[in-house]
Order: C-alpha cells, then structure tokens, then sequence
C-alpha cells in the first residue's frame, strides 16, 4: 500500500550541507555540457546532420547540448507509434502503469540538484526556483500515480441495480502530443507526459527548443527503466512551429496537451478543431496559455507582507511565470507606503548567472527575443508612466540577457503594460480607489490565471472569493507558488482551457468513461 502523498520538501539552501551538495552538482553538470541528443522514435535514436543548439541565456557563446531537427514526417511518424504503443499499453492494469511513475519520482529525489542544476545552465534559474522546479516534477509523477489507482474503483460509485453487473471504468484515449513551455522545462513537461501515459495513452513529447536538454534527462527515467518503445516518443526541434502544426493536425493525434503563450494555444485550439481525413474522433486539447496576473491590496491590509508578496511574485524566475504577480494594485490610502515598500525590496535583488551560489536571486531572461521583446515594453513604459526602479539591460562580459527589475508607478488599469502579458522582470502598480475599484481593475484583462488579494477585512476576502475570477486565488500569500495536491492549477478566459494540473480531475482529461452492464 502506498504512503498517502506528501509534497516534496523544498531544499533548504541556509544549511551549509545543502549548499556545498548543490554546488557540486553544478560542477558535475558543467562537466556535461556540449553533448549531442537524439531524437527517440519507437525507442530507437534518432540523429540527423541538421542539427540545433541549446544555449545558456546567462552564457549565450555556451553550448548546453546539441539536438536534431526533427522533419514533419518524423512527428507524424511518432504519433503512429504512439497510437501502436497505446493499442496495447491501455489493458496494462493501472497499477503496473503507476509504478512506472513511483520509479521515476524516486530516482529524480535521489538524483535533484542533478536535474536542478542542469536548469540553473539552461535556462537561468536561481537554485531555489530550479530545486523548486524539480520538486514540482516529483510532485506530479507521486500525484498522478495514486490518482490513477484511485480512478480504477470508480465502480464503486454506481447505485446498486440487482438485475445487472455493473461497471464505470476510465479508459485511455490514444496519442497524445505534450507541447511543454521552457519557463518549467522539467516539471511541466513531467506532469503532462506522466498523465497521459499513466492513464494508458502513448506519447509524443516536443520539448521547448530552449529547453531540450532537462526533459530529455527525465523521460530517461522512463526509458532507463525499460518502458515499452513507441509508448514515451521523444522529438525536438528549432524554431518548432512547423513541428508542433504536425503534431496537433495529424489524423491519429488524439489530444494535445500544451502550455504556452496565448497565441500559440488559440492557434491548437483552432487548428485541433478541424477533423481530416481518416480521423475518428474530435480532438481533444488541454491548453494553459498564461497571464497578466494581480496582487490586490487593500487599506487593511498587512502591508509589510504585501509588498514581500508583490516582490516575490513579480520578480520570481524573472517574472518568467504565467503565475507572476506582473500588476499591483493597491488602494490610494496606503500606495505611497507599499509602493515605497516594494521599490527597497527589489532594489535589493541580486542579478547575476545563477550557477555561482544561492545568493543569486535573479538570472538572464531565457534568449534574445524575450530579451528585446522586454526592453520594447519597458522603453514603453518609460515613454508612458512614473519609472521608480531599474529599466536597463545589464551589460556584462558574457552578452547573457540581464535585465534589471523594473517598476513603473501610477500605472492606469487599462495601460498597455498593465493589459498584456510581457512575461519579464516588469511590475506595473496600479492605485485605486475603493474596494471596489481595486477588484474591477484586477478583473479587467482578458486573463484570468492566478491572482493574490491582502486585507484583513473578513467581508471583503469572502467577497474577493466570489468576485476575483481567477483559476487560482491566495489570499494574504503571494500569487506564485502553487504546489500539485495542494493548490490545483489552472485559470479562466485567455488563460486556457480551466483544467487543473495537479488536481484530483486532471487525469479525467486523459481519459474517457465507458459504461457496462451484464443482464444477470
């Protein structure tokens, strides 16, 4: 019988053990890098002569790994091998499938700042948000398991029909095509690829181009443990749009799972809803598309622990998170104080490359389109509104892509950096007026993702429950952070299709319910 599930601890980097631990994985990491990768199809490798590099964003002349160009036949040729795999894999019971998942999660504990610290190198994240990152993959591969074994008695639920022998079962769909972000590079792509296979489907996972090198470092968990080929199919590819439009068109793809901009996820939805020739079904699509998400704070509120909550929210990895508390909006009484509050602690956040020690709070934005994308909205902003606090790159010997934390003071609600998401070190403050006014304004974009509300007001929380429609609501906490079992993940409108990674009914999406009854 299975432990009840406990997410995995975070790594506490004051204790000194900890820290010489990580740093030494850092050093055997950087021992690693500049390999080459194949591409896995049907569990054989897969190389070619057209190839790409993943780079360092702190170090962009670094070459992390190299990785073939897939061709679209490749990515239809996987998605056939899924659908193969999962013709048999579906009658595997869901207990044998689920240990697969317990197996990896326990080699990934044994090896974390191993799988953090090739994070810290490609794609720029701080030992906490990189050990984070990893105990977030954990998460997922426990979680699902026990998920899956749980939904295997769902006939337990039926009322009682003397006459018959009834049965409710959830079976697998088919190929499911995994399009992972770079910004949670192990632990999303864990979670979308683990559901799907633990529910009994095949897959195909495209990895972020930016990205490639820590997911293929954990579907080897799977493959290392002899998973059968075709099951767990592996393809990269950059730039990967022509790849990923062969992936969701393709007549055997059954369902798509994706998280990424809103773009990218209105043009799946889109594309997934046209039926081809030779298809049987209508896809399905499970899409998370990011946010222009709010930390509210309100006259009552604790303010200190607001403008730590507004800090920590905005700035976290970056700002790189569709979870990022990108907006403030505090009640004009109390701005002056928060705002002072806020500009002193990220003033006093440390920007460097990430692999010299846990001090370093921020590193590089992850390449050079982010990077210019960025610098266009902040040179909007400092045409537009009250800059208090960074707005410049940081020049450094390496050309890595720093960028100083920025704020902009007495923003408008309806403002170009207040509406649209820019996915970077840029926290837009807003004032409002009342109560009332700070939650029109929190509900004003067309996101609605997460969202943090401070005050020590009882009736406006319980309304802030009701009213502020986000996916994910903290109330009094910052409004990143959300861990698997404990806080289901997923938002409203623009930010994707309401399904919660994490959260007891994901693996529903994976699956559909077939109904039986035996006369007697």
């Amino acid at each position: 019988m299975l432990p009840a599930y406990r997410p995995e601890a975070l790594t506490d980097f004051s204790q000194p053990a900890n820290v010489e631990a990580f740093a030494a994985a850092v050093e055997s990491v950087r021992t690693q890098l500049g390999q080459s990768y194949p591409m896995i199809i049907g569990g054989q490798e897969v190389w070619s002569d057209n190839t790409f590099d993943s780079t360092n964003p702190a170090r962009p002349a670094d070459v992390v790994a190299t990785f073939p160009q897939a061709t679209i036949a490749q990515a239809q040729k996987s998605i056939d091998l899924a659908h193969e795999a999962y013709l048999t894999w579906r009658f595997v019971p869901a207990d044998e499938r689920a240990r697969f998942l317990l197996v990896a999660a326990a080699e990934m504990r044994r090896r974390k700042h191993e799988f953090s610290a090739w994070m810290v190198f490609e794609a720029g994240k701080s030992w906490y948000e990189a050990d984070a990152d990893t105990s977030e993959a954990i998460d997922f591969l426990e979680y699902y398991a026990r998920q899956m074994m749980r939904m295997t008695r769902a006939h337990e639920f039926l009322a009682i029909h003397p006459p018959e022998e009834l049965g409710f079962e959830y079976i697998a769909l088919g190929a499911v095509a995994c399009i992972p972000p770079w910004n949670f590079p192990n632990a999303i792509p864990a979670g979308m690829m683990s559901a799907a296979l633990v529910a009994g489907n095949g897959v195909v996972l495209k990895p972020a181009e930016d990205t490639p090198t820590i997911a293929y470092k954990m579907c080897e968990l799977f493959w290392d443990q002899g998973l059968p080929a075709g099951l767990l199919n592996f393809i990269t590819a950059n730039p990967g749009g022509a790849i990923g439009d062969a992936l969701v068109d393709y007549p055997k793809t059954r369902l798509i799972a994706f998280t990424g901009s809103k773009v990218i996820g209105q043009r799946i939805f889109e594309r997934a809803a046209k039926v081809h020739p030779g298809q049987l079904w209508l896809k399905r699509t499970v899409l998370e598309m990011g946010g222009k998400d709010a930390v509210v704070v309100d006259e009552t509120a604790d303010l200190a622990s607001a403008a730590q909550g507004i800090v920590a929210s905005a700035f976290g990895f970056q700002g790189q998170k569709c979870s990022a508390g990108s907006r403030a909006i505090i009640a004009r009484s109390v701005y002056e104080e928060v705002v002072g509050m806020v500009v002193e602690g990220a003033r006093k956040l440390t920007v460097g490359e990430t692999d010299q020690g846990p001090t370093v709070d921020m590193g590089p934005v992850i390449n050079r389109k982010a990077f210019d994308k960025i610098m266009g909205y902040v040179e909007h902003g400092r045409q537009n509104h009250t800059l208090l606090l960074g707005g410049e790159a940081i020049e450094t010997d390496t050309n890595g892509y720093f960028i100083q934390p920025t704020i902009f003071g007495d923003v408008s609600g309806d403002a170009k950096i207040a509406q649209e998401e820019i996915f970077g070190p840029v926290l837009s403050i807003i004032p409002a007026n009342d109560f009332e006014d700070l939650l029109r304004i929190a509900n004003s974009t067309e996101y609605g993702l997460t969202g943090a509300f401070y005050s020590r007001d009882r009736a406006r929380i319980e309304q802030a429950r009701r009213e502020f429609h986000v996916g994910n609501l903290y109330l009094n906490r910052k409004a990143t952070g959300a861990i698997v079992g404990v806080h289901p993940f997923g938002g409203f409108n623009m930010s994707g299709t309401d399904s919660k990674g994490g959260g007891p009914d994901y693996l529903l999406l994976f699956t559909q319910a077939k109904s039986i009854a035996e006369k007697l």
